[in-house]
C-alpha cells in the first residue's frame, strides 16, 4: 500500500498537471458518479492528508480518492499513450490543454462538496507532511491505549497519517523492540523519538524515487533495514531478518535486535 510519502508525490504530481487550469475533459468511471461532469471548472488544488487525495475544483467540490494497495494516478501529455493498465482499469479521467490525469484502480473515489472534507478525513491524526503537523498530540494518541502492540498502533491513521507497512517495520527496528511490545512498555523517551524519526523518515523520501530509512554508508547501500529481507542478515547483527503475521499485516524484524515480545502466531517466514 502507498505510504504518506508516494503519496504526498503522487498529489504534487496532480497538484502541477491540473491545479489553476479548466477541465476539458471529465470521466468518473464508478456507477454513483458516472455522470457527473466537471469540464469547465478549474481545479484549485490537490492536497494530500495521510494517504488521501483532495483534488479541489472551482464550485466547491472535491474529487476524494484513495489507493490503497495497488490504486495509481498517472499523469500524460495530451497525445502521449497511456500506460497504466488496461482500460477497464481506469477510474478517472481528468484533463486539460496541457495534461491527463488518469486513475487507475481506484478502490476509492467520490465527489463531494469541499465542506464535507471531514467526513471522509476527518478521523486522522495528525498528518506526517501536512501543515496541520502536531508532535505532542501524535504522541498521545499513539500512547492513549498501553496495552496495545506498538505495530499495531503505528499503522492506526487515527493516531499519526501516513504510516504503512513498511515504515512500521522499519520505526520498530528503529526503536530496537519489536512490533509486538505494547506501547506502555516503551521507555520513557521512546514514543517522541519514534514520532520525531517517522517525521524526519518521510519528509526525507517524500523527493526520492527510491525509498530509504538505512543510511548511504549501510553495507551494500541496502535501502531498508528489515522490510522485505526475510531470511537475510540483520545490517546490524548479522542474524536473519524473521517475517511473521501482526493482526491481518505481516511485519518484518529482526529477532537479535528487537527487544520484546515475540509473535503470538504462525511464523511466515
Amino acid at each position: 500500500m502507498p505510504e504518506g510519502d508516494t503519496v504526498w508525490q503522487t498529489a504534487h504530481r496532480l497538484h502541477s498537471a491540473l491545479a489553476g487550469r479548466v477541465l476539458t475533459r471529465s470521466d468518473l468511471r464508478v456507477p454513483r458518479f458516472a455522470t457527473a461532469d466537471l469540464t469547465g471548472r478549474a481545479v484549485l488544488d490537490v492536497t494530500p492528508r495521510g494517504k488521501h487525495l483532495l483534488t479541489r475544483i472551482d464550485g466547491g467540490l472535491t474529487l476524494h480518492s484513495h489507493l490503497r494497495m495497488d490504486g495509481a494516478w498517472q499523469v500524460y501529455a495530451p497525445e502521449e499513450h497511456w500506460r497504466g493498465g488496461p482500460a477497464h482499469q481506469i477510474r478517472a479521467i481528468l484533463g486539460n490543454a496541457e495534461a491527463v490525469a488518469v486513475g487507475y484502480r481506484l478502490p476509492v473515489l467520490a465527489l463531494l462538496r469541499t465542506a464535507d472534507e471531514p467526513e471522509v478525513v476527518g478521523h486522522l491524526g495528525p498528518d506526517l507532511l501536512g501543515p496541520d503537523w502536531d508532535a505532542q498530540e501524535a504522541v498521545r494518541r499513539l500512547t492513549a491505549d498501553p496495552a496495545r502492540p506498538l505495530g499495531e498502533a503505528l499503522l492506526d491513521q487515527r493516531n499519526l497519517a501516513g504510516i504503512g507497512n513498511v515504515y512500521k517495520s522499519e520505526l520498530a527496528f528503529l526503536a530496537a523492540v519489536t512490533p509486538w511490545l505494547p506501547v506502555g512498555a516503551l521507555g520513557p523517551d521512546v514514543p517522541e523519538r519514534l514520532v520525531a524519526t517517522a517525521r524526519r523518515l518521510l519528509e526525507a523520501n517524500k523527493d526520492r524515487f527510491d525509498r530509504r530509512t538505512t543510511t548511504t554508508r549501510s553495507p551494500r547501500d541496502v535501502p531498508l533495514y528489515v522490510y522485505g529481507r526475510e531470511g537475510r542478515p540483520c545490517l546490524r547483527c548479522g542474524r536473519a531478518v524473521r517475517k511473521d503475521a501482526l493482526g491481518d499485516r505481516v511485519t518484518y524484524w529482526c529477532p537479535g535486535c528487537q527487544q520484546g515480545p515475540p509473535p503470538t502466531g504462525p511464523a511466515t517466514h
